[in-house]
Order: structure tokens, then sequence, then C-alpha cells
């Protein structure tokens, strides 16, 4: 492009020209060239191979090797004078503009590139020979351009049949990914509407295994289950219902639970949990049909069919000396662990037994406020809620060993044992001075057997005290402590003069249910005095 800037600067009439663009600037072996045109018949003259473009004295020229190519004459290549150039660019054909090929040398028939080639070699920029030469080469890759260009549209198009097969494969790669996708979501669904393979952190660990000891189950009279889809159908509900009551979630906006506190007698609060209404169906279910089939201890009377605070105060009855025990937190002192191998000591396979113990167990939760949410969350294990109605069943099982050694324990000294829940009672006609042995003996048992005794709430009550046994007197026989029956009377006698519900002293909302609940108490451990308190009740 600077070659031609120079040209149309140099040959454009009327415009100045630099001092180093003038025709006297030039290299003396261009000077010194005859630009006349010869002859016809006469030999051109003789020209040097190469330009002295240096102020010193020209070397010898070296010869040029002969050309192999299709050798160009190189006479077509004469020089022209300024004049020569000027005439031959300010014909009409010079007026329009031109434009090369890319990438290809022009040939030198073109009359635009016969002349820029002559005033080439007049100017000293090239000589003859080597101009011949490169538009030799020129020529000859003329003769290959056609196939060049067919390997070159042969390339591309195999190039884009590579794309085309390489995008088809990546389509038919997503195609496949889209249907592998989907075949996972609808193996997923269909995974959860028939199984359950995770239930919350922690809790899930043995829900993969399904075996079952059918033996052992048939044996004890319980439902042959193996699977969670087994447990959902025996129970009569679907698996994904029984996935949401049994999940263990350390933050949830709901709970299963109606949870509220009680006052104890010997001073703090006890939490009371009772299930809403699904949970308690499967809870209910699991109470009549696995827990109710098993056999519980002798020694056990709370919460068991026939036995009751009675039955487990009249072993006591005449005793030299009695000894009362309290388990310390009895109901969460039995967590899900424990209660997971409770059920599969029965028989069950890992899978249902982690549901089951799910089902009947739930973790001591908070209410937090978090902006405009409420969570309920999870502030100790999961353990045995106080008030669903599997939990009293569920402990006497667990504590089957426990009594079975404990009661061993005692009738090796001379003494009898009985359980209610979370009250051990001993006592003994003869053998009053063993006490500090079976204290140390309970302690060791019930260590072992994960309780811890309260301290504070052991009892040693001898004759001349009032014996009583789950708030049953049983020095003599069993009877009602007086306090309570005084209470009962005042109320009753009172009534007839000022109404019963102005003797509401303890505001409880049915108070008149209370009373009579309180007087079938007082009948069945003492007949006549719950007698004459009926009888009362009655005139009111």
């Amino acid at each position: 492009m600077n070659f031609f800037r120079r040209l149309k600067q140099w040959f454009a009439p009327g415009q100045e020209r630099s001092a180093q663009q003038t025709p006297s600037q030039l290299p003396a072996s261009v000077e010194n060239r005859d630009y006349t045109s010869p002859s016809p018949g006469t030999p051109p003259a003789s020209q040097p191979t190469t330009p002295n473009r240096s102020t010193s004295p020209p070397s010898s020229p070296q010869p040029r090797p002969e050309s192999t190519l299709s050798g160009l004459d190189a006479s077509r290549f004469q020089p022209l004078t300024q004049d020569e150039a000027m005439e031959s660019t300010s014909q009409p054909g010079w007026r329009t503009a031109y434009w090369d090929p890319l990438n290809v040398i022009p040939s030198a028939s073109l009359p635009r590139i016969r002349v820029i080639d002559q005033t080439m070699v007049g100017m000293g920029l090239i000589d003859a020979e080597e101009l011949a030469e490169i538009h030799d080469i020129g020529e000859q890759m003329a003769q290959f351009r056609t196939d060049y260009h067919v390997i070159q549209h042969a390339g591309q198009a195999a190039v884009q049949a590579a794309r085309n097969a390489r995008d088809a494969r990546k389509a038919e790669m997503k195609r496949l990914a889209a249907e592998r996708k989907q075949q996972r979501q609808q193996a997923v669904a269909q995974r959860k509407a028939t199984d359950i393979v995770f239930l919350g952190r922690g809790v899930s660990r043995g829900l993969a295994d399904r075996r079952s000891n059918i033996e052992r189950l048939q044996a004890s009279g319980l439902p042959v289950l193996s699977s969670p889809a087994e447990l959902a159908e025996a129970i009569g509900i679907s698996v994904g219902t029984l996935r949401w009551l049994s999940y263990h979630h350390p933050a949830s906006k709901t709970t299963h639970y109606h949870s509220w506190k009680i006052a104890k007698r010997s001073g703090g609060e006890r939490t009371i949990s009772r299930p809403h209404k699904k949970l308690e169906h499967a809870q209910r279910w699991v109470l009549d049909h696995l827990l109710s089939k098993l056999p519980t201890h002798d020694a056990a009377h709370g919460f068991v069919p026939g036995r009751s605070t009675l039955s487990g105060a009249v072993p006591h009855v005449g005793a030299s000396v009695l000894v009362n025990v309290d388990l310390q937190d009895f109901f969460p002192t039995i967590d899900f662990a424990r209660v997971a191998g409770l059920f599969r000591g029965f028989g069950y396979s890992p899978a249902v037994a982690t549901i089951l113990a799910l089902l009947t167990t739930e973790a001591p939760r908070r209410m937090i406020r978090s902006g405009s949410e409420t969570l309920h969350v999870a502030v100790g294990n999961r353990s045995l809620p106080q008030g669903a109605c599997t939990s009293p069943a569920i402990s006497n099982l667990i504590c089957q060993r426990m009594d079975k050694r404990l009661s061993g324990m005692a009738a090796s000294i001379g003494w009898c044992y009985t359980r209610y829940a979370d009250d051990l009672s001993f006592s003994s006609v003869e053998q009053a001075d063993k006490v500090a042995y079976l204290l140390a003996r309970v302690r060791h048992f019930t260590d072992e057997e994960g309780f811890q005794i309260k301290a504070s709430k052991t009892r040693v009550l001898r004759r001349s005290n009032q014996q009583s046994v789950t708030g049953i007197v049983v020095n003599d026989r069993p009877s009602i402590d007086r306090k309570t029956i005084r209470q009962l009377r005042a109320i009753l006698h009172r009534a007839k003069s000022e109404g019963l519900e102005r003797q509401n002293r303890i505001g409880h909302t049915n108070f008149r249910g209370w009373v009579a609940g309180m007087i079938a108490y007082v009948e069945m451990v003492n007949p006549q005095q719950g007698r004459k308190l009926r009888e009362a009740f009655g005139t009111i």
C-alpha cells in the first residue's frame, strides 16, 4: 500500500513531491539506465542484476542461477521512463477502481500490472529477472489454484460435517441425559410412594435392612412385617403419611404433638405431650397389635390390664419396713436407641424397628421465632413422650430385665418388690436390717440398666410411720390417707348448703367430674369408705 501511495504522489500532476521522492535522488543504477524504447531487432542493453543502493563501490556481481521455473522472458519487464509511466496511467482505464485478488500474484499480461512492473524496474526497486521469477511462480500457483480451492472446500465440508456430527452427538447425549433424568425422577417418585429410605439425620441408619426374624414374630403372635410398605398397609395409612409422621426434623414449622406443662407435687413442672389425631391413630395401632400382646413382669403394676395402684400396694400391707425409691426422669431416659433396640429384639427388621421407634418417641422442643416464622426446635434427644398411649407399655417392656433382677435380689434377702412406672417399692416383714444392702444393690442395678435414682425422694418407712405405696396407706390394710378423706368429706358437707361449684378452690374445669373420680378411687381402695362418700355425693 505504501508503494502505490508513493506512485500516486509521483505521477499525480500538479502535486509537489518531497525531496526524498524526486527522481534526482534515485539510485545511481536507475539514473544511469537508458529508458528509451529499443528499436525492433535491437537487443536490449545489459542491465545490472542487482542495483547498487549504497554509496560504496559496487562489488563484482555474482552469477545468478538459472531459473528452473517456466522461464518468463525478462525483456517483457523493460523499464519505463517517468513520462511514459504518466502517459500510461492517464489512460481512461486507470480512472476506475481496481482491486487485486487476495493471496494471488497478479498476472504479468494485465496492462495495469505490466505498467506497474516496468515502473518498478525503472525506479530500481526490483530487477527484471526477479520480477520475471515472481510472475513465473504466480503462473505456476495459478495452475494449482483450482485444486487448492477444491481441497479447501472439501476440507471445509469435512469440518462442517464433523461439526454437524458433533452437534448431533451432543443433541443425542442431551436427549439421553434428559430421559435418564426423567427416569430417575419417576423412580424416585415411585420409591417415595412405595418405600422409605431416609427419615432424617441420625435416625435413618437401619432403614436399608429389611430382614425380620419371622419365627420369633410368629412365636410371639406379632404381625410379620419387614418393610415400611408392609407397616403402612398394616396401620391403614399410605407410605407418604407414614414418612410424614415418623420423619425427624431438628427444626420444623409444625409438630405432631400438643404440649403443655403441669405442676409436680414435689415442685417443678412436668411436660405433657399429646399426639395429634393421625399420629395417635398410628400409636394406638402399635399399642393394640404389638405392645399389648407382649407379657410384662409380674412386679410391674403401672398401665397393665388387670393391675393398678391397689394391686401394687397390697403385697406391702403389714410390712415392718417399707422402702420407696423414685427413678429420675423416667420417660426421658428411655431414648430412641433403646426403643428401636426393643423392637428389634421382638424380631422386627431394623427398618420396621426404626419407624416404630420414631412413631413412639419425640424430642423435647422449644418454640423459636425467626422473623415471621415460628419454629419448633429440638433441644434434646428423642425419648418417650409423657402423654402418648404407647409410652407406659414401652417403659414396662424396657424395664423387664431390671424388674427381673430387682425381684430376684429382693426375694433372695426375704423382701418383696413392686414397681408402678417410676416408683419402686420394697418391703419386708422380718429382714428389716437389710435396708443398706438393699439400697446399694438397687442403685447398682438401676445404674446398669441406664436409670438413675432420685435420692431426695428415697424413703425408709417403719411401722411407726404412715407407710404408703403410690398414695395408698398399707400399714394394716389398703386405705386412703386421712387428709384426702377429710378433704372429700368437707367438700360434700359444704356443697349441701353452698353448692358444689363454690367448693372448687383448685380451679378445676370439671370439678364435679373430679369429685366423682376421687370418690371412685377411694371406693376401689376401701369400699366401705367409698360407699359412704358416694351416698353423700348422691344427695347433692
